[in-house]
């Protein structure tokens, strides 16, 4: 049987987001799971409000808390007052969330090392050239470019 590209392109990328996550937690960064990843993204270049926050993931403001308060309780992430005002309260990352990024990171690039080492670098550019013309074709590369990547439906 032969899947198609959108079916294998799910499961390879579900695949891959199973091996960074267990990579994570090997190396001391356990708890963290893929729909942080997308809060994390956000806290990258920004301290949101968790309105601000459930817009850029196109979640509830229920759903954005409930992200927050997980980070929190690993402590990845917290929520600061508003220097401007004091009734608001900002989502920042921590310096252990800054860590989590680094170490997702470094977990993901070792697993395109591994890529290249078994298939060689010109596959894997051809496999990156592919799901980014992906990427294009569902209209989800500004959103990628931005840090707007929604959370996959559930």
């Amino acid at each position: 049987m032969q899947l198609d590209v959108t079916t294998l392109s799910t499961l390879a990328g579900n695949a891959a987001v199973r091996a960074v996550l267990a990579a994570m937690d090997d190396s001391g960064h356990g708890g963290v799971r893929a729909s942080h990843g997308y809060v994390f993204q956000t806290l990258i270049d920004a301290e949101p409000t968790i309105g601000e926050l459930a817009a850029a993931l196109r979640i509830t403001q229920q759903g954005a808390s409930k992200h927050v308060a997980e980070l929190e309780a690993l402590g990845y992430a917290e929520r600061v007052q508003d220097a401007a005002d004091q009734r608001v309260r900002r989502v920042r990352m921590t310096a252990a969330g800054r860590a989590v990024v680094d170490a997702g990171r470094h977990a993901r690039a070792d697993l395109e090392a591994r890529l290249v080492a078994a298939f060689g670098p010109a596959d894997v550019e051809t496999t990156r050239k592919v799901l980014t013309g992906l990427l294009e074709l569902t209209g989800e590369s500004a959103t990628i470019a931005g840090r707007r990547a929604p959370l996959p439906p559930a």
